[in-house]
């Protein structure tokens, strides 16, 4: 991934003052560096990034991309996220509390550093994703057991789907919720997200490799 060098702007660059603060999330299994968040939309949309099964990694920007032009002050934005993806893309999400202006300047800015804009507006974020997200992340960090992941894998290979009921069942070795949460978060299972709250029926499912 190329490293996101932005032009930094001082504090007399910033006509007001940005406050980065620790949220939740702050254990993850994608994330490099520290995880200081803008707001609570953007701690919401990290959670949907540990749970994208496209995204590699990813990591919190704490400096302001400057346009690069020989103003004595030349225009900044403060952007969330550097993603990578596996199809090799490099993003720049930048998460808007309402419908997203159009910078002109930042998407060309952000292609020399080696990346692409993202405007996301929190209204385009779902709800139920986000529950979702965030609760399954509150076990990031966590491993299940070798004979507990072989004993819910074998039983996908058998039955193609079980609920979640069900798999917490079959875990023997240590705790249940975040045995299961962890192995979707590694990518081992695949549960729906979008359309309800996990529940006992939820289904899940064995990756596809």
């Amino acid at each position: 991934m190329t490293t996101f060098v932005a032009h930094a702007a001082g504090d007399e660059a910033c006509d007001l003052p940005i406050s980065y603060r620790s949220r939740f999330p702050s254990h993850t299994t994608k994330c490099r560096g520290r995880t200081l968040y803008r707001s609570q939309e953007a701690s919401d949309y990290a959670c949907l990034l540990e749970v994208d099964p496209m995204v590699v990694h990813w990591r919190c920007v704490t400096q302001p991309v400057v346009n690069d032009s020989p103003a004595l002050k030349p225009r900044h934005r403060y952007v969330d996220f550097a993603v990578r993806t596996s199809d090799e893309r490099n993003l720049l999400v930048d998460i808007w509390h309402g419908i997203p202006e159009t910078i002109t300047w930042l998407p060309a800015v952000a292609e020399r550093l080696g990346y692409r804009y993202q405007a996301v507006s929190i209204f385009d974020l779902n709800p139920v994703r986000v529950q979702n997200a965030r609760d399954l992340v509150r076990y990031a960090g966590w491993q299940a057991t070798l004979g507990d992941r072989v004993r819910i894998l074998a039983g996908l290979e058998e039955e193609g789907a079980l609920t979640l009921a069900e798999c917490l069942g079959a875990v023997r070795e240590s705790r249940p919720m975040a045995s299961i949460a962890s192995m979707i978060l590694m990518g081992l299972l695949e549960v729906d997200l979008d359309e309800a709250l996990l529940g006992p029926d939820t289904a899940i499912r064995a990756a596809r490799s």
